[in-house]
């Protein structure tokens, strides 16, 4: 998918943002529970992780 899109879809849902980028793992768990905890985390999270590859 295309990484703007994927970075506007994080600002708005990360949780999407990272299911979109990688399903269902691991790392959308954690994404989703950093969101749920406080939203600037779990923003970091996936933007760091759709950023990396």
């Amino acid at each position: 998918m295309n990484n703007l899109l994927l970075i506007l879809i994080a600002i708005l849902i990360p949780p999407l943002a990272m299911f979109l980028h990688d399903g269902l793992s691991g790392r959308f768990w954690i994404s989703l529970i950093l969101t749920i905890i406080f939203y600037v985390p779990g923003l970091v999270y996936t933007m760091v992780m759709i950023l990396k590859e």
